[in-house]
């Protein structure tokens, strides 16, 4: 990430990240439970535990390795920013100070901050020392809109990352590639896709549908490429090496402009409300009537990380809903559960099934959960502006 803001907001709690400046690490062991060594190198992330008891965590970061290094801890998900320290330096350190209840977290180097990074287990165990907070206080609201940011420009760093690789599949013709890396592109695209559609400009040329396309509107973006990379059997022209390299070079042009904008963003509870609710409606519309990838049929990929943004907005004001609504909070914790566990069903080694292989069961089966799940989330909004 370019930026450096506060880490994702767990279900129960807010999680306080701080960090210090860049300085050398002596290595002293404190004896401190809660005080954790890491060492990024290259090509490798070691910690000195993997375990430790709820309360104030202490991570000491140290970069031995030759590139610039981030550290990350990370919920359950993989997903959840639950604090992040970015830019350490060759042989330098920085802490990471972070507040967190027990549950079961993820812990990421990533040297040159790029991709997924260097990621291992990590558990923190019931204590009496566990955090709490009112929704009534400031904090919790300041650290759920950090947190949003942070998950945001963390997913736009990432699609600029993914896109950049497959569009260069695509122009050098390595289309079993690139129809692979298709769907885990997209990802983190639709994870983010209300925030994308917010720029009117952009969401037209990069994620347009034939189908939806306006008289003399051109067609550029991703399902364009898409229908390039799974063409109809029939009647179809394939494009030219030159017309290849036009429409990806504007996909990548428009995803860095995407990325700048998305670096710029802040936001308000009720957007982060809403966005949740809106990425839902995205599967109702699109992902779960097979008509988003109407090439592909990766529709499933789209639907998972439609639901992953949507849970981890709602989760980032789950606190506040839980003061003021405890019945809609436990209700939309169920039916997010319910419905993941659907999609669970549809998941392979490679990803998920292609969506024409679903039955009329299953589909209709997906479809009743969304639209369970879309009656609480509505409420949602007004929850938390209560």
């Amino acid at each position: 990430m370019r930026k450096t803001v506060a880490a994702a907001l767990l279900v129960a709690a807010p999680l306080l990240a701080a960090c210090t400046e860049n300085t050398r690490a002596d290595g002293e062991d404190t004896g401190d439970t809660r005080a954790v060594s890491v060492t990024s190198t290259d090509d490798g992330c070691e910690l000195s535990a993997v375990e430790a008891p709820a309360g104030t965590l202490t991570f000491d970061v140290k970069n031995d390795g030759s590139q610039v290094t981030e550290f990350y801890l990370l919920g359950e998900d993989g997903l959840r920013i639950v604090g992040e320290v970015e830019n350490i330096g060759p042989q330098l350190s920085r802490e990471l100070v972070v507040n967190a209840p027990a549950g079961s977290y993820v812990t990421a180097c990533k040297p040159g901050m790029k991709g997924d990074g260097i990621r291992a287990d990590f558990t923190v165990s019931e204590s009496d020392d566990a955090p709490s907070a009112s929704a009534d206080d400031q904090g919790v609201v300041d650290q759920a809109l950090a947190n949003y940011q942070a998950y945001v420009q963390d997913q736009s760093d990432q699609l600029v990352a993914k896109t950049e690789e497959f569009v260069q599949l695509y122009k050098d013709g390595d289309d079993d590639a690139a129809r692979a890396l298709y769907p885990e592109a997209r990802v983190h695209w639709e994870r983010i896709e209300t925030v994308a559609e917010s720029f009117g400009d952009l969401d037209p040329m990069m994620d347009a549908r034939e189908a939806d396309l306006e008289e003399g509107q051109e067609w550029t973006g991703w399902h364009r490429i898409e229908k390039d990379l799974w063409p109809p059997a029939t009647g179809y022209q394939a494009l030219t090496p030159a017309e290849r390299a036009e429409y990806a070079d504007d996909l990548m042009a428009n995803t860095e402009t995407l990325d700048g904008r998305v670096q710029e963003l802040t936001y308000t509870v009720d957007q982060i409300a809403n966005g949740s609710r809106g990425l839902l409606e995205e599967v109702a519309t699109g992902k779960v009537t097979g008509e988003e990838e109407i090439w592909s049929h990766t529709d499933l990929w789209d639907f998972q990380a439609n639901v992953d943004g949507a849970r981890v907005a709602y989760e980032g004001v789950q606190p506040i809903v839980e003061a003021k609504d405890p019945e809609l909070a436990a209700t939309l914790t169920e039916r997010f559960a319910a419905l993941q566990a659907l999609l669970d069903e549809q998941k392979t080694d490679t990803g998920f099934v292609f969506y024409d292989d679903l039955s009329q069961d299953e589909i209709q089966a997906l479809s009743n959960a969304v639209n369970a799940l879309s009656e609480p989330l509505s409420r949602l909004t007004a929850a938390v502006l209560s």
